[in-house]
């Protein structure tokens, strides 16, 4: 519908959302449900996704006086069969459902003071049909399986809502592009919940800038996980019926129809490569992208992968088992990059999972001393900065034993700002979060492409301009779904 100015709806939301100045007194209802707020707005917020994770994260946006939830969406509609990571008593599942959601929003709510009357919290089993009826709606978050994320945030831009989500973008190289893409082209604000922030990430930054360990040539981050299973080699033959009140259609969303079995879905779905994508997308895209901040990383020129296998004894014969359902139990990955002006040669960066790390540094064996069982590495001309897994403790070690290592540059002062504290204010201006689709691409597509390495257990040479393998052309299958659910395409 054109305007007397000859502006279309479209238009006029992409130049709102680069004018909050201006925006800051219009009623989201007037751009569509996505615009800047004005101060005394809260971000109407639906969340997708009722499990342990969605569940832990919807009880922190309740205790913000910015944000109000107002619809919970999930193809389950209750029940207590949810893994529950970290938990002592793991006798029994959790509670998990859209049902819970709802039950878990009204609560908050009616003990709040002064929340004054308003309407409980809405429920969905489909996201799409939220998205229709939800008119008021400024923003989505998505904490659901990796294969539907692509899915669900792009069908949210484009209805003009925001969306911040878990890691990954998406668990296909295809659909991350896609996504991002859409990003961009819809102006809506984003935000990938893998972004954290650290005084360490920058204090090991600023030790780099200030050449404490000489030119950083290799980067290695090492984590315990999987805690989930991998390794499988065929499809489960546990299939009983699908159980009361799940919508198992909705859930398996743009992939094929196969048969339900609980060793798909509730946190375990993490090892399956049509569903999930790996401890790499799981805890390697936290660590990962502080590491592209602190080495000003883009985009990766190859990924070369070994994995592990498994054998099994046919007849009176052993031998290797394929494997192309699951990811393995445990893997590595170099990913390689160019130079980066003067100071920064090329670089590899190299990830290890299943309890793969890096071998210990000289200096570290003559103090006696072990490797952490999970960490991050810098390894430099001159030294190495040795830090926990979120850069918790960072030191540096000097590469000879017996050497004393220089004190390390003090490191300015800066404000570090919380997840949740950088995505709403950023969603309610209409500006982008730091931790925005945009900013995550080049880790995020190096962790598809990762992954293809390690399905292939292969070295691929990448040109990411094209979006293209360009030493063995058939790994490119493996980068969109090998087919898409009737009305599902993307």
């Amino acid at each position: 519908m054109e305007s007397s100015k000859g502006m279309n709806r479209r238009n006029f939301v992409k130049v709102a959302a680069s004018a909050p100045l201006v925006l800051s007194v219009v009623p989201s209802r007037a751009v569509g449900g996505a615009a800047s707020k004005a101060p005394s707005e809260k971000l109407n917020l639906a969340c997708v996704g009722m499990g342990f994770q969605g569940q832990r994260m919807l009880h922190s946006l309740l205790k913000r006086s910015d944000v109000r939830v107002v619809a919970v969406c999930d193809p389950n509609t209750e029940t207590n069969d949810y893994l529950g990571w970290g938990r002592s008593d793991a006798k029994t599942g959790m509670s998990g459902g859209r049902r819970v959601g709802q039950r878990i929003v009204d609560a908050a709510y009616r003990r709040a003071k002064g929340a004054g009357a308003r309407k409980g919290c809405s429920t969905y089993a489909d996201f799409r049909e939220m998205l229709e009826k939800e008119k008021d709606l400024d923003a989505v978050q998505i904490i659901t399986p990796d294969h539907l994320h692509a899915t669900i945030a792009i069908a949210a831009m484009k209805k003009g809502r925001h969306v911040a989500m878990h890691k990954p973008i998406a668990n296909r190289m295809y659909e991350s592009r896609l996504t991002v893409d859409t990003a961009r082209e819809s102006g809506r604000s984003t935000h990938l919940h893998a972004w954290i922030e650290t005084a360490n990430t920058y204090r090991i930054r600023h030790w780099i800038k200030q050449g404490a360990i000489g030119p950083v040539r290799q980067v290695h981050r090492w984590i315990y996980k999987p805690i989930w299973p991998q390794g499988m080699a065929s499809l489960p033959t546990n299939t009983p019926p699908v159980p009361k009140g799940f919508d198992w259609d909705l859930w398996l969303g743009p992939v094929p129809r196969r048969a339900y079995s609980p060793e798909y879905t509730h946190a375990v779905y993490r090892g399956w490569y049509e569903f999930g994508a790996g401890p790499m997308a799981d805890m390697g895209l936290y660590g990962l992208w502080m590491d592209w901040r602190v080495m000003d990383l883009g985009a990766a020129l190859s990924a070369e992968a070994c994995a592990s296998f498994t054998c099994a004894v046919r007849g009176f014969r052993g031998g290797t088992v394929k494997n192309d359902v699951s990811f393995p139990h445990a893997s590595t990955v170099r990913l390689t990059f160019p130079a980066r002006g003067d100071k920064m040669p090329p670089c590899e960066v190299f990830w290890y999972d299943g309890g793969m790390r890096p071998p210990a540094p000289d200096a570290l064996i003559a103090a006696g001393k072990q490797m952490p069982h999970q960490g991050v590495m810098f390894v430099g001309d001159d030294g190495c900065i040795m830090a926990g897994y979120f850069n918790e403790n960072p030191r540096i070690i000097a590469n000879k034993p017996g050497r004393q290592a220089a004190d390390p540059p003090k490191a300015p002062d800066v404000k570090i700002i919380g997840g949740y504290d950088e995505w709403v204010p950023a969603f309610r201006g209409g500006r982008q979060s730091r931790g925005s689709f945009q900013n995550a691409q080049n880790v995020a597509e190096a962790v598809c492409l990762g992954n293809v390495a390690i399905r292939l257990n292969k070295r691929l040479e990448w040109d990411a301009k094209k979006m293209k393998i360009t030493n063995i052309p058939s790994a490119n299958k493996y980068f969109r779904r090998a087919e898409y659910r009737k009305g599902w395409e993307l």
